[in-house]
């Protein structure tokens, strides 16, 4: 079985969109990973989109419930398009990537941002169960709204992992639906903040959500895509680069 870097790598070289005409983002990422202390960090690494080139953002919500995004794309082809409206801030600088062995990676944010933040990602018998299951349905499956809130509803309490939204409306106004094919756990973490440490990683006491985007009570990695509704400048919100 290939090993978790193994299998990010044929994703960065060989991702593709899934069918249809909405905005489609293929790749891989962190769901969301809560702090004890009320931070919250998240990942998406999307090398294919519908709506221009590859990106990579990070997301940070700090304890008092503020949200920004890090992107190294325009913000307007990355994710404060669908979420911006929500954010405190958005603002672009580089982002990377780096793997130290086949489960574990760090993620940098420079241009004065200074997060660093190192992941270990594993699997479980549960997470193996899971990610053979929705490997093996059909794409058509994963465009059909009630099944993907039958799953949502099923997963959270499986993965205790609290609610878990993949389908819904972002805050922006899009509706979207999500499509992990592959997951794993985040078994640790440590991440810097302009040299302050965030704490160690575990549930809040008030799940994070992003109007439908519910950010999960334990750490995920997985692989999938994303849709959402084609923007309409007439119904959603515009992103801008702020902060």
């Amino acid at each position: 079985m290939a090993d978790i870097r193994t299998r990010v790598a044929a994703v960065e070289d060989r991702a593709q969109l899934p069918p249809g005409q909405e905005e489609r983002f293929s790749g891989y990422g962190v769901m969301g990973l809560p702090f004890r202390s009320g931070h919250v960090l998240a990942l998406r690494r999307f090398p294919v989109t519908s709506v221009g080139p590859g990106y990579t953002s990070v997301w940070w919500r700090d304890p008092a419930g503020a949200w920004t995004m890090w992107t190294d794309a325009d913000p307007g082809l990355s994710c404060p398009r669908y979420f911006g409206s929500a954010l405190s801030s958005a603002s672009v600088h580089r982002i990377s990537i780096d793997w130290s062995d086949e489960r574990s990676f760090t993620v940098t944010v420079g241009d004065g941002v200074g997060l660093v933040w190192e992941v270990r990602v594993g699997d479980t018998p549960l997470t193996r169960l899971m990610s053979g299951v929705s490997g093996a349905l059909p794409q058509r499956l994963w465009r059909g709204r009630r099944f993907l809130r039958a799953v949502g509803a099923a997963a959270g309490p499986s993965l205790r992992a609290g609610r878990i939204g993949l389908v819904g409306e972002v805050p922006n106004g899009q509706s979207f639906r999500a499509a992990p094919r592959r997951m794993w756990f985040v078994q640790d973490s440590r991440a810097t903040l302009g040299g302050a440490d965030l704490g160690s990683i575990g549930a809040l006491t008030e799940q994070a959500r992003l109007r439908d985007f519910w950010i999960p009570q334990r750490g995920i990695f997985m692989i999938g895509s994303a849709v959402f509704e084609p923007f309409d400048p007439a119904r959603h919100v515009t992103a801008t680069s702020s902060g």
